[in-house]
């Protein structure tokens, strides 16, 4: 039986772009099989240290797939994720 798949977003607010966002980056590239889409926001766009930035991603998988990268990516030193799973 095969496992059903789920649409769900993560909401990921990086404090510190320039401090952080590779932690990020290295998280979402090893789950890389889950992300279908993903958006860069850059909210500060004249920041020059300490920017803040957001970055919205679009994945599919297991509830627990897309559970545990959200809560995987929270617990990054200066990071904040919100994680969504859509039901039918």
């Amino acid at each position: 039986m095969a496992i059903k798949k789920y649409l769900g977003t993560i909401t990921i607010l990086v404090k510190d772009r320039q401090m952080h966002a590779k932690d990020v980056q290295q998280m979402l590239t090893d789950n890389g099989h889950l992300v279908i889409a993903r958006m860069g926001v850059n909210v500060q766009p004249a920041c020059i240290e300490n920017c803040t930035g957001l970055i919205i991603v679009a994945l599919k998988g297991s509830i627990k797939e897309i559970k545990e990268l959200g809560k995987k990516i929270d617990a990054l030193y200066g990071i904040v994720a919100k994680t969504v799973i859509l039901n039918d």
